[in-house]
């Protein structure tokens, strides 16, 4: 049977392009530079993407590396990626999300090789955000409620 767990948050428009988001009891502001038009009040949509990797694989790290006999004295993951402009301003027909995502570990431990080898590979397999990017998700709207 299977162990599905249904996760939400909310996004809520603000003045500009700055956005609350909410999920549970926490709040995140969501914005754009200066450059792309917002305040620079947070991170932007994409920058807040490639943290969520981040953050995913680091957990995924903490959560693994004893079942690996792997000690992390740190660990740090350092993630950048490319996007085309030209298809979010509606410019050309380029794709408007990112391209490319490449992302670095930076593991400080004693462990031998062979053992944070193995935990790497299964890391990477274990990440349920570097899954949703890497592989199609069912996408829909699900509703528009329009209010007067």
């Amino acid at each position: 049977m299977p162990n599905v767990h249904t996760f939400k948050a909310t996004a809520h428009l603000q003045d500009g392009v700055k956005v609350k988001t909410t999920a549970r009891n926490f709040e995140l502001i969501i914005d754009e530079p200066k450059s792309l038009g917002g305040t620079d009040t947070g991170m932007n949509p994409v920058e807040a993407l490639l943290a969520s990797l981040g953050a995913c694989q680091s957990i995924v790290a903490r959560v693994y590396a004893p079942k690996f006999d792997v000690k992390l004295d740190d660990f740090r993951v350092e993630v950048e990626g490319d996007i085309d402009l030209d298809g979010f301003f509606n410019k050309s027909s380029v794709r408007p999300g990112y391209s490319d995502i490449r992302y670095t570990f930076r593991i400080k431990t004693d462990s031998p090789k062979e053992k944070v080898d193995e935990f790497i590979h299964f890391l990477e397999s274990k990440c349920p955000v570097g899954d949703t990017i890497a592989n199609l998700v069912n996408l829909k709207l699900e509703n528009v409620i329009i209010e007067k």
